[in-house]
């Protein structure tokens, strides 16, 4: 470490993702920007006092503490491949790698050596999803019924290798089997092709998860529309988190009864009180960055593992496969 008292950490890639990791690494306390490496160099002049190489085989010489990987989905296998033979903890950017034939590298690498590993889902460090999950565990919403999420916004130009499926619903697997603390057990899914592009833009998820919660998952990135909600809907109401801007409401259902006949026959639950919850709102980025460092300091820290990360590869994998072959796909029982 430098000054025997700062990490010393690399990143690769500099994309759009990346510029801000390199952001967010500059200004970490105990962390010092060493290195990133990318093929085109710092394009956008983000890499401050870091020193700027083409690849990973060379960032590794900078003689690392970690490395973040911020690579297009295509390079992080092997990225995170060259990284783990040379010892460096590897945080690498969602979805963990293409397929989980991949994942399960990454995962065997890491874990075999004893090395910190972490993927970066990072709407588990979103404010408004921390406080529903908390809310959830103290038993606020009572059973939950179903969980419903909503992901769409125009097309990212950034995206050249992988689909809506990975780019974007990765998200939505990974946040809600952590808000239930429950995996899938079964998924079932619709794809369409729109862009002319070889992968799919959008996609339509049902699944259930092993505790029998429904879920769905409407996720396209062809409307002018930017959205990002969360709707968990239980005995007591429904809470819903706005992660684009970090807010959190339930909408409980009624108390008082319904007096008029002709509507309380088909009204079912009646509405009662909606609140917005005034909550902390540190960036996610940094959050995530924070618990990252602390797990290679050896601290007890709150990471989203590769191995977790390899499980909603897998649950991606098993939605594509059931659009492709127009059937529910079992997760339950597999491998």
């Amino acid at each position: 470490m430098t000054e025997r008292n700062r990490l010393r950490f690399g990143l690769v890639g500099m994309g759009m993702m990346g510029r801000n990791h390199a952001r967010v690494l500059a200004s970490l306390d105990g962390v010092e920007l060493v290195g990133v490496a990318d093929p085109a160099g710092d394009r956008f002049g983000v890499a401050g006092a870091a020193t700027v190489v083409d690849s990973v085989e060379q960032l590794v010489e900078l003689e690392l503490d970690a490395c973040v990987v911020a690579a297009p989905t295509g390079h992080h296998l092997m990225t995170g491949l060259t990284l783990a033979a040379a010892g460096v903890p590897a945080l690498i950017e969602k979805p963990l790698a293409t397929s989980e034939l991949e994942c399960v590298q990454l995962v065997e690498a890491f874990e075999s050596t004893g090395l910190v590993n972490a993927v970066g889902h990072i709407e588990r460090s979103n404010p408004a999803l921390r406080a529903l999950r908390e809310r959830l565990a103290a038993g606020e919403l009572g059973e939950i019924h179903q969980v419903a999420t909503r992901r769409q916004g125009p097309f990212p130009h950034r995206i050249a290798d992988v689909g809506v499926v990975k780019d974007l619903a990765t998200h939505d697997i990974d946040l809600t089997s952590w808000v239930l603390q429950s995996p899938y057990a079964r998924v079932s899914a619709q794809t369409a092709h729109k862009s002319g592009r070889d992968h799919e833009d959008l996609i339509a998820i049902t699944a259930l998860s092993e505790s029998g919660i429904v879920i769905n998952h409407l996720v396209n990135w062809l409307s002018p529309l930017k959205e990002r909600a969360t709707v968990v809907t239980g005995e007591r109401g429904a809470f819903v988190a706005d992660t684009l801007h970090g807010d959190l409401h339930f909408h409980e259902n009624g108390q008082v009864a319904t007096q008029w006949d002709q509507v309380s026959s088909f009204r079912g639950v009646s509405e009662g009180n909606s609140i917005r919850f005034a909550i902390p709102k540190p960036e996610p980025l940094r959050v995530q960055h924070e618990a990252f460092r602390d797990a290679v300091l050896g601290k007890d820290a709150e990471i989203i593992t590769m191995r977790e990360g390899m499980a909603t590869v897998r649950v991606a994998d098993a939605c594509l496969l059931s659009a492709r072959e127009g059937r529910t796909i079992e997760l339950r029982h597999r491998g």
